[in-house]
Parts: C-alpha cells; sequence; structure tokens
C-alpha cells in the first residue's frame, strides 16, 4: 500500500458559515485550475466537506493538492480570521494499491 501523509483536515468555527467555507474552497480549486489546467485539476484534486461535523478534508499528497490546501488556508484567514477554523495534519493514510495478477 501507498502511503500519502499530506493529508489536511480543517475544523471551522460556529461563526463561520459552512456554505460559504464551501463556496472558498471551490474558489481555491478554481484558482488551481488558473495554475494548473482544469484536466489536471480534476485528475489529481481530492477533497470532501461534512458539513455536520464543520469540517472539510483536502488530499496535499500532489502538487494540485498542495496549492488547494495554501490557497485555502489563505482565503479562510483572510474571509474568516484565523480563530475561525483549525488546520491539522492527520496521520499516515494508507490508500489501496492496485493489484496485478499474472498468469501462469
Amino acid at each position: 500500500m501507498q502511503v500519502s501523509k499530506e493529508i489536511y483536515q480543517y475544523h471551522f468555527a460556529y461563526s463561520a458559515s459552512m456554505r460559504d467555507v464551501e463556496e472558498t474552497l471551490l474558489l481555491s480549486v478554481i484558482a488551481a485550475e488558473a495554475l494548473h489546467g482544469r484536466s489536471l485539476v480534476r485528475l489529481d484534486a481530492s477533497f470532501c466537506m461534512d458539513e455536520k461535523k464543520r469540517s472539510c478534508i483536502v488530499d496535499a499528497g500532489t502538487e494540485v493538492g498542495r496549492h488547494i490546501a495554501r490557497i485555502f488556508t489563505g482565503f479562510l484567514a483572510r474571509e474568516f480570521g484565523e480563530d475561525a477554523f483549525k488546520v491539522k495534519r492527520l496521520g499516515e493514510r494508507k490508500k489501496p494499491q492496485t493489484k496485478h495478477h499474472t498468469s501462469v
């Protein structure tokens, strides 16, 4: 199994509207498209929102993902303030590796 060590989890204060947070994430993805092109972002970007838990995860295991995480963090700080969210790097996350079968 491959291991990705660059998974960031964001948690948001109740003062931050989750709809606004989601729009900020999408704006970050659009900014990454300006840098990398739509196709590469579509292939390499991975993120998800959980409104109930007031959290978001961004996989920064690729250059595209790292740029999205950096842009998103900057936009969040500017729009909501430094105290409106916390971000932490999650522990090692195992990704399933494709199994190759050989015939004898």
